[in-house]
């Protein structure tokens, strides 16, 4: 975290608990005046130390409680096939998260859909027919025990 001092840090722990905050209330916090506190946030969003602020909207009250977890192989480990694969996965409203790994895995991907039955189609419409995909495992989430967004630091 090299660029940020005890200040920057603290801006950042606050925002990222709640990112309604107003701004008074983060300098109160800080103890800093409000308009260093603006200066100060509004350089962290320009220099990419905040990439964004958000709602965490309850997926179940929107029709969206199944979580699935897939594991993906694709058949070649080449450049291009990891650009069309990601291309793709990229595009698929239901694909939340798309990571590339290393180990048993090319790709996790972490899906959002009503049950299991869209899961099924969602599966034979749009998983099997990625670029690449040779072997999918999926795996159904049953409970979500803990999901922390707010990185410790």
């Amino acid at each position: 975290m090299s660029g940020l001092d005890r200040i920057d840090r603290e801006i950042l722990r606050h925002l990222q608990r709640d990112g309604r905050l107003t701004n008074a209330e983060i300098a109160e916090t800080v103890n800093v005046s409000p308009a260093t506190c603006h200066r100060r946030t509004q350089r962290l969003f320009a220099e990419g130390h905040i990439s964004g602020v958000h709602a965490r909207v309850n997926p179940v009250s929107v029709g969206l409680g199944a979580l699935v977890m897939v594991g993906v192989v694709l058949d070649r480990s080449t450049p291009d096939s990891f650009a069309a694969f990601e291309r793709a996965a990229t595009e698929m409203r239901e694909v939340l998260e798309c990571q590339l790994v290393a180990g048993d895995f090319d790709y996790l991907l972490k899906i959002r859909v009503r049950d299991m039955a869209d899961f099924n189609l969602l599966h034979g419409k749009a998983l099997i027919a990625l670029p690449g995909v040779r072997q999918i495992r999926t795996f159904f989430v049953m409970k979500e025990v803990k999901e922390k967004t707010a990185l410790a630091f």
